[in-house]
């Protein structure tokens, strides 16, 4: 399925029409129609209304309730799934200030407790230095010290026992050349260092060998509830069961082919010395 940014930003309003149009003339009343399909009245009434999005599951089952036909209901499914999905455009994210952002995440970091972070080309920021932070925003125009102090506020989170983190980096991901080579030899070694915090596992793939499938994108996974999906101009949020599902099978495909423990650190130390030689 393929995904147009203004579609996605009508479908909210388009799913609470025709799910409420469909209800009406179905001679319904929306107590009816809870009890039918099992949801509580006023949650019907916030989805007709537009103020919840619900989910897919919700969604098939208010049409099993009302016995749409099968086209109707291939048709309001794949609108369902559209309106489970959100697309963050970079340019509208800078005018409303980046530090914005860093609260977002903070506030998805702070609420979930499993991450799976696979990073294709670059380091995430919480796993950075200040540094390098500082060269991923040198190409956006502006004062970027709040956003940066916040990213490396958030890194906090990878000291919290009761959350798990498992980040796969690519070797382009680790060895882009985004800082002088000195820096990019400390940014490895704090990926390194990192190894051993109980909460992290961190995992490297290294170019060569065999490695079935390809890479299309950077995306994390929050628990089993949502994936983002980085582009180079924005973001996808997929909420969409089936959608977050698809991105936890790529992720384990990525993790039974990376090293971890020792055998990253040896890549590690590897590749960092080479950033040293070229001093």
């Amino acid at each position: 399925m393929t995904f147009d940014p203004e579609e996605l930003g009508r479908s909210k309003a388009d799913l609470a029409e025709m799910l409420r149009e469909l209800r009406k003339r179905a001679g319904l009343s929306g107590d009816r129609l809870a009890r039918r399909c099992s949801i509580s009245q006023s949650k019907i009434s916030k989805i007709e209304t537009g103020r919840l999005t619900p989910s897919i599951v919700d969604v098939e089952r208010i049409l099993r309730a009302l016995e749409a036909p099968a086209a109707l209901t291939a048709q309001i499914t794949a609108l369902a799934r559209i309106a489970n999905t959100e697309w963050q455009d970079s340019r509208t994210l800078r005018r409303k200030g980046l530090d914005k952002k860093q609260a977002e995440l903070a506030d998805l970091e702070r609420t979930s407790n499993e991450f799976r972070f696979f990073l294709l080309s670059m380091i995430t920021a919480l796993l950075s230095t200040p540094e390098y932070i500082k060269a991923t925003l040198d190409h956006i125009p502006g004062d970027h010290g709040k956003t940066i102090a916040r990213k490396l506020d958030r890194q906090a989170v990878l000291y919290d026992r009761s959350k798990k983190f498992t980040f796969i980096l690519t070797e382009q991901a680790v060895r882009w050349p985004l800082v002088p080579a000195p820096a990019m030899a400390i940014q490895i070694d704090r990926l390194a260092s990192l190894t051993y915090l109980p909460s992290v596992r961190l995992g490297v793939i290294p170019i060569g060998g065999y490695l079935p499938g390809c890479p299309l994108n950077t995306f994390t996974l929050y628990d089993e509830r949502i994936a983002t999906v980085e582009t180079s101009t924005g973001a996808l949020v997929f909420r969409d069961h089936r959608d977050v599902s698809s991105y936890l099978a790529e992720f384990a495909s990525y993790e039974s082919h990376a090293l971890f423990g020792e055998a990253a650190r040896e890549k590690l130390a590897e590749w960092a010395a080479l950033c040293r030689r070229d001093l």
